[in-house]
């Protein structure tokens, strides 16, 4: 039973890698924090696979709600596309 666990919380931290990389590549600053809070609810995932609610609770919280907030609120004063090189 418990390497089914690894092999899920394997399987949801790749995720979070995937939906990170994937932030990290976009060039539209919306769908960059979209990308992001997709990546946190993986990683609070894992964190509730590993038996700590109380972690969960406070990162849905801050990464996911609070932070969230907050960028949108700073994209909204600034462009929303990130202009390359």
């Amino acid at each position: 039973m418990q390497e089914l666990h690894f092999i899920i919380l394997a399987i949801v931290v790749s995720f979070g890698f995937v939906f990170s990389y994937l932030a990290m590549k976009e060039h539209d600053l919306l769908k960059t924090l979209a990308l992001s809070s997709v990546q946190s609810t993986f990683f609070a995932l894992g964190f509730y696979i590993l038996a700590a609610p109380d972690i969960v609770l406070a990162y849905l919280a801050i990464a996911v709600g609070a932070y969230t907030a907050l960028v949108i609120l700073a994209i909204s004063k600034t462009e929303r596309y990130e202009v390359g090189e």
